[in-house]
């Protein structure tokens, strides 16, 4: 599946991880020539200022950069830039610079600063939507504390504020719930290590992680699963398995970044307060790397 002129979610859109120097700055040439290597080895597009991307540690000028960055390297069509902020009126902002750079599409966060209730979260997107591009939610409850339910989200899809969803709560379930409640709702796989269920439950795209490091093989994964491969899909998803994980842990950015380090691409250091792995974490991701590159997925 290929990115679409009026759905360009659809796809695997990588949510890159930011290179940066020795000083901790951004490198924005070796953050172009990622997001050309990532759509050169079958990605459809990348999702550039996410958590993965360390957003929440740029400066308003790096942030922008990074996004005209990868506009400049791919095309606006196949990027899809986080514009999570504090406030309503700031991720409008994110929203407007992100169509004014050539953009078609934005992924959004919930209000993350405190414990939204329902009418928080609706007004909030009301006010990122009236920037006139499509915005794709990002449900995070494990980090956000906001929990974008199945009910919740098909009333942001019926007033019009969201087209998709990136599911990343890793409850299955809600995928058959949602397409109950919301058919026309695009669900987005958020959530490395649940890849192949929630392909089997419908889902039109898939907001990475991992193909930053391991595009070929991660690729051939997603479309083995959506395409209805399973014998393709199973065996890929266990050799692969014991990285997605790391997906969904705390240490997401380190372990992402020390598997790209492996396999000959720019990972590099993470911005504070992150800090690096511990031993043993890098230990266990070295030897699942490696393993993988010994199988030829890298």
């Amino acid at each position: 599946m290929t990115v679409t002129e009026n759905r360009p979610w659809r796809g695997v859109l990588v949510a890159t991880a930011l290179p940066l120097d020795d000083g901790l700055r951004v490198d924005h040439d070796k953050y172009a020539e990622h997001c050309s290597w990532l759509v050169e080895n079958g990605c459809d597009g990348v999702v550039p200022n996410g958590s993965l991307g360390e957003y929440q540690v740029l400066t308003p000028e790096e942030r922008a950069k990074v996004v005209e960055t990868a506009v400049a390297a791919i095309g606006g069509e196949r990027v899809m830039p986080g514009v999570a902020a504090y406030g309503s009126a700031e991720s409008r902002r994110w929203a407007e610079q992100a169509r004014d750079a050539g953009c078609t599409s934005v992924m959004l966060l919930p209000p993350n600063a405190y414990r939204a209730d329902e009418r928080s979260v609706l007004l909030h997107y009301a006010e990122v939507a009236k920037a006139d591009i499509p915005v794709v939610a990002y449900n995070n409850p494990i980090d956000t504390k906001v929990d974008l339910v199945p009910e919740l989200l098909a009333k942001l899809h019926g007033e019009g504020y969201i087209h998709a969803v990136k599911e990343f709560s890793g409850d299955v379930r809600r995928a058959y719930q949602l397409a109950e409640l919301a058919p026309e709702l695009d669900l987005l796989i958020g959530a490395d290590d649940v890849l192949l269920e929630l392909a089997l439950a419908g889902a039109k795209g898939w907001v990475a992680g991992y193909p930053n490091a391991l595009p070929r093989s991660t690729v051939e994964l997603y479309r083995a699963a959506v395409g209805g491969d399973l014998g393709t899909a199973k065996k890929l998803y266990e050799q692969l398995h014991p990285l997605l994980r790391w997906d969904s842990k705390v240490e997401f950015v380190q372990a992402i970044k020390l598997s790209m380090d492996i396999v000959g691409r720019h990972g590099g250091s993470c911005r504070p307060p992150r800090v690096p792995l511990l031993p043993e974490q890098e230990s266990a991701i070295r030897a699942a790397t490696e393993k993988a590159v010994a199988a030829g997925l890298a």
